[in-house]
């Protein structure tokens, strides 16, 4: 009873640790009221990089004296031009302007202000634009949200007029140029917006010409700036491509000397250019409109180096890692999608020639030196990703040449964590590499999150602030190699105990990883806690054995479907502006604008589907699994059949890397990142369970006991697993002079993997001729496959150690 209880019963807990983790977060004050006025100035095209004590002395005692950050700014079009970045800030939503685009630059946007009188100003292209954010674009902004959240703005310039411009058209005030002393237009509304300028071009004499003119107009704001005001200066927008993080500074009450930073962000020292209009708001103790703005009001906190040249290194340092990360990780997952294409194609004529045969007769298998290059090569090929995260932690981008670099350092890091492999205990055996292989991949995703996934950050296989998804916790490329590396991890040890135990190991290392995946203060990806749920739920379900199921499958659905459920209820009850996504879409489902989440998320998966390399290795993924490991010459069903901890880790794998990506809107990018650690490993596995496929055991007492005659008798080659007791277990007495099994040094336990079996004279008699029960847990796999037989009218000469 208790054996049939075990299943939901532990299914319950990865539900009540996943929900615990997901709903844990950190409580937070309700933000105050700072400021009688807000003044937001912006100069596009503004990098750290610009600022010092010369070039920008007022801007540099701004930084000193406040709080400073790096702003993405990403809108609705990439790259974010001026027109675009001043119409976003206005919005507190991704927007963009209407109208044609040149491919890969910003072309010049002749902004149409009319003056009617000298008091405000009239954009007459404004109802276009608002139409075509909400009719053609998939957030559904509304442009001059953040003037119609107040009762009066001040525009300064024609970029400040396109953010303080309210749906129709109308800017209270307006100045089309700042005058010599704008201390009364400034102190007639509560909030200003105030156009610096343009920063531009590559050419350094240019950029410190325009930064010092912005500087003396932020010099004059400065000094007529309205009392108890804050003042907030950005870089609204790029001004070509690439894209480039930018200048965020706020000084006011409250503000001193720390870092900028918001719940959008979720890290020190970063924030969206989303989120300077429910700052304002904030500041104000104004009310956030009714469609909630997808930015959250910024905050200061501590930990700013004492010295302002120190601490401006480290945003301007973001910048550049940020901007070769793009160039970089666009090669890297082309390079790596070839090569596992190509060492897929390779290993086709090793496995249709790794069965090794009883008799004289069959194909010559192939040289052992080819075998243990090609395994190596798997094994780095597996390693690849973890190589090149951990590549991050040396500031290869600081070079001229920093793809050269990054090369270098993945490249050594790559040939020493393959070394360790190779050189581990237990690497002979066939489970060997695929567990330390996953074992190592699990500990570098793992620690780096929970050292605040510093190395995911502007990481060439995680994620770029630039792009404005994801500022902390675990990336897609992280998610699927950490689900990928837990399971297995969890898989392999599971092997390794009795039956009985194996689900309770499974759920105890994937409850853990739920937790690391979940836990906003660690990975905050509630989507990917509740797809490696389901996975886990299946990997626990068959890890004792059996296939997966219809019935297995819809239980482990049900658990994902509950912790979900347990995790909505939770997230709603909470403040609008402290919900998770998943709330947040709950939220939109119920004021009825749920469908544009739903679009954007299919909008993603599709252009994730088509655009990214990650989906070469899902699909060259699948197609060497499906058309070849699993085939009956392809080894995989034979080592599922003998290690059915294996077979469970797998098919959860499968399965929550697939719930993590669609509900994600990352389409394959998680199982192509997932299959990157596990299909080398799967083939490598493979090739080494069909070397010994004519290797014999013999059954004893102890594995008849616990999983019946030959152990548990399950799958595709008979085999029993690791609780059928120790490989090296001599047989029961009075088996007949072959129960005990050879120890030639070719084939003993500590031989390498596809040792040719050791033969011996005498015949085998007795139980010594029964077919093979399968390997122990470290053991080459054996057991009574299509080679477990010796040919017809002859006896069987082979007894051999597993």
């Amino acid at each position: 009873m208790l054996r049939r209880l075990a299943p939901a019963l532990l299914t319950l807990v990865v539900v009540a640790l996943g929900i615990t983790a997901l709903t844990a977060r950190p409580e937070r004050a309700a933000p105050e009221r700072t400021a009688d006025f807000v003044v937001l100035a912006g100069v596009a095209g503004l990098r750290w990089e610009d600022v010092d004590p010369e070039t920008t002395p007022t801007l540099w005692r701004m930084a000193r004296d406040g709080s400073i950050g790096s702003l993405s700014v990403r809108s609705a079009h990439r790259p974010t031009c001026p027109v675009d970045g001043w119409l976003t800030l206005g919005a507190g939503s991704y927007a963009a302007w209407n109208g044609s685009r040149q491919a890969g630059g910003c072309p010049p946007t002749a902004v149409t202000v009319e003056q009617p009188d000298r008091i405000g100003a009239n954009l007459p292209d404004q109802e276009g634009v608002v139409r075509y954010n909400q009719e053609r674009l998939a957030w559904g902004t509304v442009p001059g949200a953040l003037a119609e959240s107040v009762r009066c703005s001040v525009a300064v310039g024609p970029g400040a007029a396109v953010a303080a411009a309210r749906p129709f058209g109308r800017v209270d005030r307006y100045a089309a140029a700042l005058p010599e002393d704008p201390a009364e237009l400034l102190g007639s509304c509560v909030l200003s917006i105030v156009d610096l300028g343009t920063v531009a071009g590559d050419n350094p004499a240019d950029r410190a010409a325009a930064a010092r003119e912005a500087d003396a107009r932020l010099a004059r704001v400065l000094a007529a700036r309205p009392p108890r005001s804050l003042v907030f200066v950005a870089g609204v927008s790029d001004t070509d491509v690439p894209s480039r993080l930018h200048v965020a500074v706020a000084d006011g009450p409250g503000w001193e000397r720390g870092w900028l930073t918001s719940a959008s962000t979720g890290r020190e020292g970063y924030l969206q250019l989303v989120d300077l209009a429910p700052t304002a708001l904030t500041a104000l103790g104004r009310p956030m409109p009714e469609r909630l703005f997808l930015g959250r009001p910024a905050e200061s906190v501590g930990g700013r180096p004492a010295d302002l040249a120190t601490a401006i290194a480290q945003p301007a340092d973001a910048d550049r890692e940020a901007a070769a990360q793009r160039r970089v990780a666009d090669w890297f997952f082309a390079l790596l999608a070839g090569a596992q294409v190509l060492l897929a194609v390779a290993v086709l004529p090793l496995l249709r020639r790794a069965r090794r045969h009883a008799g004289p007769y069959g194909p010559e298998p192939v040289s052992r030196r080819v075998v243990a290059v090609v395994e190596l090569l798997l094994i780095a090929a597996a390693l690849a990703v973890p190589a090149a995260l951990l590549a991050d932690a040396v500031p290869w981008w600081r070079g001229d040449h920093a793809g050269v670099y990054f090369a270098g350092v993945t490249v050594l890091l790559l040939v020493a964590a393959t070394a360790v492999v190779r050189l581990a205990p237990g690497h002979a055996s066939t489970l060997g590499p695929l567990g330390a292989v996953a074992g190592l991949t699990t500990l570098a995703v793992g620690v780096d999150v929970l050292t605040g996934a510093r190395l995911q950050l502007n990481g060439v296989v995680g994620y770029s602030a630039l792009e404005g998804g994801r500022y902390a916790g675990l990336g897609t490329v992280g998610l699927g190699v950490f689900l990928a590396g837990a399971l297995l991890s969890a898989g392999w040890l599971a092997q390794r105990v009795r039956r009985s135990w194996r689900p309770m190991v499974v759920v105890a290392v994937g409850g853990a990883a739920v937790v690391v995946v979940g836990s906003p203060y660690l990975g905050a990806d509630s989507i990917g806690a509740i797809a490696l749920t389901a996975g886990l739920s299946v990997a626990a379900a068959i890890s004792a054995g059996g296939w997966l199921t219809i019935s297995r499958l819809v239980w482990a659905s049900m658990a994902g479907l509950a912790l979900t459920i347990g995790f909505a209820v939770l997230d709603l009850r909470r403040p609008a502006a402290e919900r998770g996504s998943l709330g947040r879409f709950l939220a939109a489902v119920g004021d009825g604008t749920g469908g544009l989440t739903v679009h954007r998320s299919s909008t993603a998966n599709f252009e994730t589907l088509v655009n990214s390399p990650l989906t070469v290795l899902a699909l060259a993924g699948a197609l060497l699994v499906w058309f070849a490991l699993l085939q009956p010459w392809g080894g995989l069903m034979r080592l599922f059949g003998i290690y059915p901890a294996i077979r469970a880790a797998m098919a959860g794998t499968a399965v929550a890397a697939v719930i993590g990506g669609l509900l994600g809107g990352d389409a394959l990018d998680v199982a192509g990142a997932a299959g990157a650690l596990v299909v080398p490993m799967a083939a490598l596995a493979a090739l080494r369970v069909l070397d010994h496929s004519t290797d014999r055991t013999l059954p004893d007492a102890a594995r008849q006991r616990d999983g019946g005659p030959g152990g548990a008798g399950e799958g595709p080659g008979g085999g029993g697993g690791p609780d059928d007791g120790d490989p090296d277990r001599q047989g029961p007495a009075g088996a007949g002079p072959t129960a005990a099994r050879a120890t030639d040094p070719a084939t003993g336990p500590d031989a390498p993997a596809g040792s040719p079996p050791a033969r011996t004279a005498a015949p085998a008699t007795g139980s010594g001729a029964a077919p093979a029960a399968g390997a122990g847990a470290d053991g080459p796999a054996t057991g009574t496959g299509d080679g477990g037989r010796a040919p017809a009218g002859r006896p069987s000469t082979e007894v051999t150690a597993s």
